[in-house]
């Protein structure tokens, strides 16, 4: 499935992949629509159906993962909001053994990220990850999304790998068909970002529950 041998370069996503996506499902489908209700006196299922809408517009644009446009366009300090809450993140399991036998192996580790700087510190600090990787890179950096070949193209300036020797991990299918179309030959997509749902079927590439399913030898 994996030839770990042709590999050199490993491009791992964060939420969904590394961490339990748990956390942001409950953060924006909980905690926001919490907060927005109790400050404006509506009732949680009012702030849902007012906020759905809004959040809609902005996906799979940048804005979508900016804690800054959020807190703007809310009225909310996000990163606070998150700061609050961060008791609730959680790494997937096997994230960390795969990580550690990624590093025995000498391969080149970069987490590749759609997060925030903020979200990206608060993550790595509570889960203190970062000393597996020669490099971090958020969308932030490059003013694209993952979903955009724009975005590949920016990192591949910084980070010249070989395409045909490097290996894409995430959870979101648009993000991977980017990454597919940019090149990248090995494209596994994890299949159950948040453990507490059910994994999805999925059929256009390789599809594990989770990081230990291709554990390097």
């Amino acid at each position: 499935m994996i030839d770990w041998a042709e590999i050199e370069t490993v491009l791992l996503d964060m939420d969904g992949t590394l961490l339990d996506l748990r956390f942001d499902n409950y953060f924006w489908q909980r905690v926001v629509p919490d907060y927005y209700a109790r400050r404006e006196n509506i009732s949680f299922e009012e702030a849902v159906l007012h906020l759905k809408p809004i959040f809609k517009a902005q996906e799979g644009l940048l804005n979508w993962y900016c804690l800054d446009y959020w807190s703007t366009e809310l009225d909310i300090d996000i990163a606070q909001l998150k700061v609050e809450t961060q008791e609730h993140i959680r790494e997937l399991p096997h994230t960390r053994a795969f990580l550690k036998a990624l590093k025995e192996t000498g391969k080149r580790c970069l987490l590749v990220t759609n997060a925030h700087a903020d979200s990206l510190s608060i993550k790595m600090k509570k889960t203190g990850l970062v000393e597996f990787f020669d490099a971090i890179v958020s969308a932030h950096d490059f003013g694209y999304p993952k979903e955009q070949q724009s975005f590949w193209q920016a990192f591949h300036q910084l980070e010249s790998f070989d395409k045909s020797k490097t290996m894409m991990v995430d959870d979101s299918l648009s993000v991977l068909k980017a990454a597919d179309l940019f090149g990248i030959k090995y494209i596994v997509a994890i299949s159950q970002p948040d453990s507490t749902e059910q994994p999805r079927i999925i059929h256009d590439y390789t599809a594990v529950e989770s990081l230990g399913d291709i554990h390097p030898d």
